[in-house]
């Protein structure tokens, strides 16, 4: 790749160059391809952005798996794509899945007839999607290695997590690393996929008034939040030994904090993006063992109203009788360098809270000095809300005169850029699968993490992790369908701020 094309890798998916490419998915049969990656890729096949020529190669462990997974994948997507036009594009899009039969654990004949499948044209992208377990990246990349199919246009996609601490995670990285380049390593974080999350970018770079105010001059403090409404689903073993602030912290909150709060790149490519996130990760302040005690909250949700219906406690759910595992953490976290110097960052993400979203508020300072006088009512600080899920849209609160009173008296008001009603049929047409999976074929790494952000993120959660292990912090109980345990609130509270 050429210098003039690595600084113009930001590719936009109108402008996507239709390319015929190979895709394997080691777990092809599993919970993740089929909720979220044959979806995305069946919106990009919808959107003109995958060519006739393409071939995906689901690898099943079971022969029934293979032999049933184009009917399910069949049945599944008609529900959300019903009309007669999806219906017809879908008896084609099947067309180019391939199931196969494999054990990715085993170097048998399966595996030469998977290569024997694929293109031996090696200007033609390969992808490999890792939707597994990282305990069988090792055994999947030896075998595929040994039996010649990856080639020098093959790319590996991994999910997080990479690891479950630092040890780990280097151990993963150094297996990948002895068969693919880190060029060709695509370490996969949803959320960089949104929409909303790369308008972050624009807002901050492309509008003077926020990058002048983007600061601790201006700034009080920020809010990121993660809220689920569901519970352990198909990971209950996984969810056990990982918990929240491991599964949804190290990657999902660290990385939205990233480009909240990195610097300026001199270009939006992917080398200069990913150096800044570094320097943000590597700012963070370390947390010792009181700052653990006052910074940071465990809850872990016990049985409760949901929708109008009884759901399990999470002990429940595990079938166990104890178990320490958090499913809700809430930090206040400080970026220590010139920008960010004593602004405070709240974060919070939980399970079987009362609604599922997913938010970034900026709020900004109270005004120096109050000009008017009497019963104007509370003079709130201007909000910048950025919104990921369910709805994508980017609000900013102002103070104005209430014009249904006489009197002069404040209130809040909302400038609301709501990308869904602007973007007609976005939910059909944006997908941050799809996006991402675009970007790997394309070969622009801009919104996935290199292996120094994994490096730096689990040495910064890793001391955290490890005090929570000796229990002198047990988790917090909080009923299914509220908003969290009320420590939560009291870490907020503390600092006479408040959750938004």
């Amino acid at each position: 790749m050429t210098e003039r094309d690595a600084d113009a890798r930001d590719v936009e998916l109108d402008d996507f160059e239709i390319r015929d490419f190979d895709i394997v998915i080691f777990g092809g049969a599993g919970d993740l391809s089929r909720r979220k990656l044959f979806p995305a890729l069946f919106k990009a096949y919808l959107n003109g952005q995958i060519s006739e020529e393409t071939r995906i190669f689901p690898a099943c462990l079971l022969k029934e798996e293979a032999e049933s997974l184009v009917s399910v994948l069949q049945q599944q997507l008609i529900t959300s794509f019903d009309t007669p036009e999806h219906k017809k594009k879908l008896k084609l899009f099947v067309n180019l899945i391939h199931p196969v039969i494999l054990d990715i654990t085993k170097n048998d004949s399966k595996w030469q007839a998977l290569k024997t499948q694929l293109s031996a044209d090696s200007k033609r992208p390969r992808l490999f999607y890792m939707a597994i377990p990282p305990g069988v990246f090792e055994s999947c990349c030896k075998v595929a290695h040994k039996n010649q199919l990856i080639h020098s246009n093959t790319r590996l996609v991994v999910e997080k997590p990479i690891g479950f601490n630092l040890e780990t995670a280097e151990q993963i990285n150094r297996v990948m690393s002895q068969y693919f380049d880190e060029e060709a390593i695509f370490r996969i974080d949803h959320y960089l996929g949104k929409e909303t999350v790369q308008n972050l970018l624009a807002l901050r770079f492309s509008n003077t008034i926020f990058e002048k105010l983007w600061n601790g001059a201006f700034i009080d403090h920020v809010q990121i939040s993660i809220s689920e409404t569901v519970g352990l689903e198909n990971r209950v073993d996984f969810y056990n030994q990982t918990g929240a602030l491991r599964d949804m912290v190290q990657n999902h909150l660290l990385q939205l904090l990233c480009l909240v709060a990195m610097e300026s790149p001199n270009k939006l490519n992917a080398k200069n993006i990913r150096a800044e996130k570094i320097k943000v990760l590597e700012a963070l302040r370390p947390m010792d063992k009181k700052t653990i005690k006052t910074h940071t909250v465990r809850g872990q949700f016990v049985a409760g109203q949901l929708d109008k219906a009884l759901a399990p406690g999470f002990l429940e759910e595990l079938g166990v009788s104890e178990s320490d595992t958090e499913t809700f953490v809430a930090l206040k976290v400080h970026v220590d360098n010139w920008r960010w110097a004593n602004v405070p960052f709240y974060l919070r993400t939980g399970k079987r809270l009362n609604e599922r979203a997913a938010t970034i508020v900026i709020q900004f300072k109270s005004v120096s000095h109050q000009v008017h006088e009497g019963a104007v009512g509370d003079v709130s600080p201007n909000k910048l809300i950025i919104r990921l899920q369910p709805t994508e849209s980017i609000e900013m609160t102002l103070m104005t005169k209430d014009l249904s009173s006489h009197k002069t008296r404040l209130m809040p008001l909302s400038l609301n850029l709501n990308l869904s009603e602007q973007y007609q049929n976005l939910e059909n047409t944006s997908d941050a699968y799809q996006r991402l999976i675009l970007d790997v074929v394309a070969n622009d790494p801009s919104l996935f993490i290199h292996r120094d952000e994994v490096v730096a993120a689990w040495q910064w959660i890793d001391p955290i992790v490890d005090y929570w292990k000796k229990g002198e912090i047990p988790p917090e109980l909080y009923r299914t369908g509220s908003n969290g345990p009320d420590k939560a609130n009291q870490l907020m509270e503390s600092d006479n701020r408040k959750w938004f």
